[in-house]
């Protein structure tokens, strides 16, 4: 009996093979002979027919990458400091209690960071003499640094801040930071010494903005000294303790001939946005998380006359304009009584009081739509915003929504008739799996079609192939269409490029 219960082979003894016992057939005069096997290796059809082995070898790849994936082990995940680094930060470790009882913190405050590192030079070979620690001079000036960074800095985050190669720095809890570099997620090498150091960090990074994080006010936005945004999230919301999400933006600002520079866009595509900036056009910037909006919202306000008023409203400040007669504001949360918040939709409705030329939103993601677009008609052309959608289209789905969310009762072709008569153009950004970002379309609007908003697409990215080493390969295809805000282009001089541009 087998384990199901039932006899192996037939009851009347038939020489019939159990499964898995069968042996392939053969065919033809040689069917004895190696190799005359109806089912040959893949190797043996190679010879044959060359076309159908390429799919076959390209889907064998492709199921072992998903095994691969699928056998990876998530345990390595904790960063761990190592050598040199970890034996400094072991140091610190004793070194700090009795620097502290040395120092004073309120006038180590009004000290810069170099004047700090020289009043703490002396007193920290004092205190290394007593615990009896010697030190070379390379592993003297690396102990004041994370010394300094500890009392007047970020800790362990000032050394990957200063690191131009990283993107974004997310912490998860003490004993795990990942850092984005070129696109791609790696574990950093860095740790805290445990929750309430990591979280003290936190206090410290959103108080200089006036923002309170603790159990009470779990959340908060920040942003640091040079423009980097920061999301904070502590317990009870983050279960593995402090979480800091920071997104950096590069000391030099990028323009639309960088990012051409890059591949981000072609030499068409750049002159198009340069103009659609010049010439006051409306532009809304759709994109995912990540894909590069704020920079390319920074890029085309390169464009703005220096002659005009310019308004920036975001949630934390982190928009660097180079225009003269730029004035950014910030909204406010609430205080711990529930009170006080000033919105975005505020900032905006404000806004239109203050004479700006143009007004510029880091994000819609709500009423406040309703407002820009009632500006972007009422004199105030050139205004720009950015958007979370995956397609241009999608886009527009979201902002009839967004304006359906505020209490203002209009009927939804009436919103999509505003849409359709305040926006210029929709240019969509994306950060592909190969971590390059690029501007994948750029879209124009056109009117109404009975309730539907009509586009035209001007240009277009097409995935082509993939490199072997995992670059994505594609082109920038012009739609060659004639561009129907060509009419603002002309008013500015600008109508006979504009229009080689698109073609």
């Amino acid at each position: 009996m087998n384990a199901f219960g039932k006899r192996n082979g037939l009851s009347n003894n038939a020489a019939r093979p159990n499964f898995g016992v069968a042996r392939p057939m053969k065919s033809g005069p040689g069917a004895g002979a190696a190799g005359s096997d109806q089912f040959p290796p893949v190797e043996e059809l190679g010879e044959v027919a060359e076309g159908p082995v390429h799919a076959s070898n390209s889907m064998i790849g492709a199921m072992d990458r998903l095994n691969q994936r699928q056998n990876a082990s998530g345990e390595q995940g904790a960063s761990k400091t190592e050598g040199f680094e970890a034996s400094v930060h072991r140091i610190k470790e004793q070194v700090l209690p009795r620097l502290l009882e040395r120092v004073d913190p309120e006038a180590a405050a009004t000290l810069g960071k170099d004047e700090l590192a020289e009043e703490f030079r002396p007193i920290i070979s004092e205190v290394l003499g007593e615990l009896k620690i010697n030190l070379n001079r390379r592993e003297q000036f690396a102990l004041e640094k994370v010394l300094v960074d500890e009392l007047l800095g970020l800790g362990p985050l000032e050394e990957l801040l200063s690191d131009p190669s990283i993107s974004d720095i997310m912490v998860n809890g003490p004993d795990q930071t990942f850092v984005e570099r070129k696109g791609k997620l790696e574990l950093a090498h860095i740790q805290f010494r445990d929750e309430e150091h990591l979280f003290q960090i936190a206090q410290r990074i959103v108080n200089k903005v006036g923002r309170r994080v603790d159990q009470t006010t779990p959340l908060a936005d920040a942003r640091l000294p040079d423009g980097s945004r920061v999301n904070v999230i502590v317990p009870p919301l983050s279960l593995r303790g402090t979480a800091i999400s920071i997104r950096k933006f590069s000391e030099k600002p990028i323009t639309l001939d960088m990012m051409r520079g890059f591949g981000s866009m072609s030499e068409k595509m750049a002159t198009l946005l340069k103009i659609a900036g010049a010439s006051r056009m409306n532009i809304v910037i759709s994109g995912g998380t990540g894909s590069g909006k704020t920079t390319m919202l920074n890029a085309l306000s390169k464009m703005i006359d220096p002659g005009e008023r310019v308004l920036t409203i975001e949630d934390a400040a982190e928009l660097r304009l180079q225009q003269p007669h730029w004035l950014p504001l910030e909204t406010r949360p609430a205080n711990l009584e529930g009170q006080g918040a000033i919105t975005i939709r505020d900032l905006v409705i404000n806004a239109l009081r203050m004479r700006p030329d143009r007004i510029i939103l880091g994000e819609i993601r709500g009423p406040e739509c309703f407002d820009l677009l009632a500006a972007m008609n009422t004199g105030h052309d050139g205004s720009m915003a950015t958007l979370h959608s995956n397609s241009p289209r999608e886009c527009l789905a979201r902002m009839e929504n967004m304006v359906m969310m505020s209490d203002i009762k209009v009927p939804k072709e009436a919103i999509s008739r505003q849409i359709a008569d305040s926006v210029d153009l929709i240019v969509q950004v994306k950060r592909l799996r190969d971590g390059s970002r690029r501007t994948t379309n750029i879209t124009e609007v056109i009117g109404m079609e009975g309730d539907v908003i009509v586009t035209q697409e001007l240009f277009k990215f097409e995935y082509l192939d993939e490199s072997a080493d995992g670059k994505i390969i594609g082109e920038y295809r012009s739609m060659g269409l004639r561009p129907y805000t060509m009419e603002k282009a002309k008013q500015f001089g600008f109508d006979q490029p504009y229009l080689e541009a698109c073609l």
